[in-house]
């Protein structure tokens, strides 16, 4: 288990327990994490997953694949920190993680 922090385009701050081998967007539908709309359900097909990664945590995340970067390409406000949430595997690497949500997904 991780502890995940979502941090909403308000600056409150939601923090979540998730299981290994899930997703930071499926923890936060299933915990209703405002602002993370998921429309694909995980396919990789949307941008309304997109987060930002804090940048302490960019390194130990990754970079996103060719697929995902194509989909970043439709994201609001894409930065280098960008990831979509569907993208990114829990694993006991990412406890503490720190996400921040766009004001809008695409």
């Amino acid at each position: 288990m991780a502890k995940i922090t979502y941090v909403t385009s308000d600056g409150k701050e939601h923090v979540v327990e998730a299981a290994n081998g899930t997703t930071v967007m499926e923890n936060a539908v299933k915990n209703s994490i405002p602002g993370i709309e998921a429309e694909c359900g995980g396919a990789c097909a949307c941008a309304t997953c997109h987060v930002y990664v804090d940048e302490a945590w960019t390194d130990v995340v990754g970079p996103p694949d060719i697929m995902e970067e194509d989909m970043l390409d439709f994201a609001w406000e894409g930065r280098p920190n960008s990831r979509l949430s569907c993208q990114i595997k829990v694993r006991d690497e990412l406890d503490g993680l720190i996400v921040r949500i766009p004001e809008r997904q695409a």
